[in-house]
């Protein structure tokens, strides 16, 4: 029995010996070939993408296009400088007229209300005159007698002289015989009640008052029943023969302009400038035309400019026929005609960078130009210095460009720049037309498109900074 157990334990020792041989067998195997398969699938892999790398096409050659811009030559001719100006209209005559009588208002003319023409002689309006009258009969009353007082005192004389001749004086008679001071003051009471009765038929036709002038009515002041006061204001008016507007100029104006100077010691009249006036109140193209007929005499202490006063003849005659006649006081614009200016150099002030200098071409080449304005408006500038007839201006409005940058002229075939295309500027945002030039920074006329440019740039084609 012992013997049989013995036998037993010794075959469960040798089964596990041969599971504990097994298991290690196979940890050895798992050990060799997880390795060999790793570098197997690698080798896979490596030789997948050298037999089957993936070819790129060939890169170009980075090659910008030069910025394309326009041109126009610069061309010397005979410029006629015309000034701008403003100013509101305001009548030549203007005044108030005004009863020199009192009483009441018994009519009023139509011609007296507001906005309407008058001729000159014209009765706008009557006062009741009926005192006027009786004080007129009274002077013609007075007027009567003191003429009988003289007629006797003449008479009075001759008797006196025939009397003293009667008596056989044979001196002179004196003046007191012949009664020579009461003559006098009855000629003296005679001489008042005339004047009595001229301003008693004075104050008569001072019951009508009347047009002194052909004219226009601003503002009536009275109507029917109302007492007109002595020197009491009627209605404000205007003379229509001519409308004035004054106008002011700047410094930079004034030597371009022939104005009429006045001086004591001169003689003879000046010429007068002619001048365009332009309406606020229509669309009408049509200017009225107009002198420019004085200077003031004093520089306007608010403004610091000196104003000049133009004027149009008849506003409201047969010229004016058809068209919406200006007002008083209306707001227009004036445009002054100035001096002729022989070989000028003129631009459009759209191609002008911060009111001090230009972009020009020169051998396809950029080129800023620093230029001297002699005058200007809001479309055109006249150039002292910095441009020459011939010289190619660029018209285009540019963004961020540097002076030196290689450029192509639109209209004009492209020359073959080579590699690079743009030899002061490398590439140009892939920007090669014109109207792609203008960034979100372009400018107006005269505001520079390039402010945002760094200050420090040192410009390639003229060695020096940038402004």
């Amino acid at each position: 029995m012992n013997s049989i157990n013995e036998y037993q334990l010794d075959q469960n020792i040798d089964n596990k010996s041969r599971v504990s041989g097994r298991r290690k067998s196979s940890k050895l195997s798992l050990k060799i070939i997880l390795p060999l398969l790793l570098i197997l699938l690698t080798a896979a892999a490596v030789t997948f993408f050298i037999v089957y790398q993936p070819t790129s096409p060939p890169r170009r050659a980075n090659v910008t296009p030069p910025l394309t811009v326009a041109v126009e030559d610069v061309v010397a001719q005979e410029f006629q400088v015309n000034v701008q100006s403003y100013g509101t209209v305001a009548p030549r005559t203007q005044s108030f007229l005004v009863s020199q009588v009192s009483g009441v208002i018994t009519d009023v003319s139509d011609n007296l209300r507001e906005g309407s023409f008058f001729d000159k002689g014209d009765v706008l309006l009557r006062i009741d005159d009926r005192d006027n009258l009786a004080d007129l009969k009274i002077s013609e009353a007075n007027l009567a007698e003191a003429q009988q007082a003289l007629s006797e005192e003449l008479a009075f004389s001759k008797q006196a002289e025939e009397d003293w001749r009667r008596l056989g004086n044979t001196e002179a008679p004196s003046d007191l015989v012949l009664r020579k001071p009461q003559q006098q003051a009855a000629q003296a009471r005679l001489a008042s009640a005339e004047a009595a009765l001229s301003k008693a038929q004075l104050s008569v036709d001072r019951t009508k008052v009347v047009a002194p002038f052909n004219g226009r009515v601003l503002r009536q002041m009275v109507d029917v029943g109302q007492v007109a006061s002595n020197n009491g204001q009627i209605a404000e008016v205007y003379a229509t023969d001519s409308i004035e507007i004054r106008l002011p100029l700047k410094d930079s104006d004034l030597k371009f302009v022939d104005l009429p100077e006045a001086y004591r010691t001169e003689g003879g009249e000046q010429s007068l400038t002619p001048t365009k006036i332009f309406s606020s109140l229509t669309d009408s193209a049509e200017p009225w035309l107009g002198k420019v007929v004085r200077t003031e005499s004093a520089i306007d202490i608010n403004a610091r400019q000196l104003h000049v006063v133009a004027q149009i003849e008849d506003p409201f005659g047969e010229s004016a026929v058809g068209r919406t006649p200006l007002k008083i006081g209306e707001y227009v614009t004036a445009e002054i005609e100035g001096k002729l200016i022989p070989n000028a150099i003129v631009i459009p002030t759209t191609t002008i960078y911060q009111s001090t200098y230009v972009y020009a071409v020169e051998d396809n080449l950029l080129v800023r130009r620093d230029i001297d304005i002699l005058w200007q408006d809001t479309t055109t500038a006249l150039i002292g210095s910095g441009l020459a007839a011939g010289d190619r201006l660029v018209t285009t409005t540019l963004g961020q460009v540097s002076s030196g940058t290689r450029v192509a002229i639109l209209g004009e075939a492209q020359p073959d720049t080579g590699r690079g295309g743009m030899g002061g500027m490398g590439e140009f945002n892939g920007m090669g037309v014109a109207d792609s030039a203008q960034s979100a920074d372009a400018r107006g006329p005269q505001q520079d498109s390039t402010n945002n440019r760094p200050e420090n740039t040192q410009t390639q084609g003229e060695g020096r900074r940038s402004e």
